[in-house]
């Protein structure tokens, strides 16, 4: 069976779990350990890219996160190759480190939000990294930490977090680690990790139920909620792949989409290729950039090589064509019709 495409979209929360090649480890000690941490702020910093909750085991780790301009995997390529190179240099090793495919799941953020913060941030409890609540408060290796104030990460949203417990910093926090308390002998939370029906019914227990009472519910292995979410998604997601397709279907390719962005600027349609930082280029670009890799489903590699600049440029030119877009109100549709 073909493997079904991710599915994802600006302002999306996403669970993301990553293991190692066979089980293996991905990280051996605190020098990988501090590797990763660095560049994944560097990337979440940079693709605009909101992270709440995070956790690394010796062989895998988990990411609560939420879409930017850039999509999450785009985030993921960038953040996994970069590791894989340097593990293998550093301990002398070739072949892969991670699984080929690693999991998002896209999630219902009303019902799950919290309920997922408290899974990651237990996981070092329940891999038994740590003895007691106590040790994850300080544990240097997971969002927890940032959110009780032991440690500081500029890229980390403990804000988000911890307003969901009050709106003083002190009394959220105490409500916050009461929560995380109270799951720690949770165990394992198929319901949260496991298959799509599983998973948007809200575990076995009301699998079980909806069959007693002859009801069935829409399910899909991407996606965490209820039935009426993932029908919502998937609409949406088949809308954009429609979108793609017309587009396509026409003939419609980045040339295309650089003649309407010249047009738009009034200039030559190969002045939008050359170099330089003038205003107008760098608007062309970043609209370009915008409209090939979220309405054409281009990738920032291929647009890098178009504009002989490196993909972090494209990250970069690919968000503030959102916000041109966004401030401005071009609609590609119109323009290209």
């Amino acid at each position: 069976m073909p493997r079904q495409s991710r599915i994802d979209t600006a302002g999306a929360l996403h669970h993301i779990i990553v293991r190692g090649i066979e089980r293996g480890r991905i990280f051996n000690d605190d020098e990988d350990r501090e590797f990763f941490i660095d560049r994944l702020g560097l990337i979440l910093g940079e693709t605009k890219t909101a992270c709440y909750a995070w956790a690394l085991i010796p062989n895998h780790f988990h990411l609560l996160l939420r879409t930017g301009d850039v999509s999450i995997a785009t985030v993921m390529r960038r953040l996994l190759t970069g590791h894989a190179i340097w593990y293998n240099r550093r301990h002398r090793r070739h072949g892969h480190v991670f699984q080929n495919r690693y999991k998002s799941i896209l999630c219902q953020e009303e019902a799950y939000f919290l309920e997922l913060v408290r899974y990651i941030h237990l996981n070092p409890l329940r891999a038994l990294l740590v003895p007691d609540i106590e040790s994850l408060d300080s544990y240097t290796y997971s969002g927890h930490s940032a959110i009780m104030g032991s440690r500081h990460y500029s890229w980390q949203d403990c804000e988000t977090v911890l307003t969901r417990f009050g709106k003083h910093s002190l009394h959220a926090r105490r409500e916050y680690r009461e929560y995380i308390a109270a799951g720690k002998d949770q165990g394992r939370r198929p319901n949260l990790t496991g298959g799509g029906l599983i998973r948007s019914a809200g575990g076995w227990t009301a699998v079980l139920e909806q069959r007693k009472g002859k009801t069935h519910a829409k399910s899909d292995e991407r996606i965490l909620g209820d039935g009426d979410f993932v029908d919502q998604v998937l609409a949406e997601a088949d809308d954009l792949v429609e979108f793609r397709h017309r587009l396509r279907s026409r003939g419609i390719g980045v040339e295309d989409i650089a003649k309407v962005v010249a047009g738009l600027i009034g200039i030559k349609p190969e002045e939008v290729w050359h170099e330089g930082r003038y205003r107008h280029l760098v608007i062309a670009r970043s609209l370009i950039c915008y409209w090939s890799v979220r309405e054409l489903g281009e990738s920032m590699a291929s647009m890098a090589r178009r504009f002989k600049v490196s993909t972090v440029a494209v990250s970069k030119s690919v968000r503030r064509g959102a916000q041109i877009v966004r401030e401005e109100g071009h609609d590609l549709v119109k323009l290209i019709s």
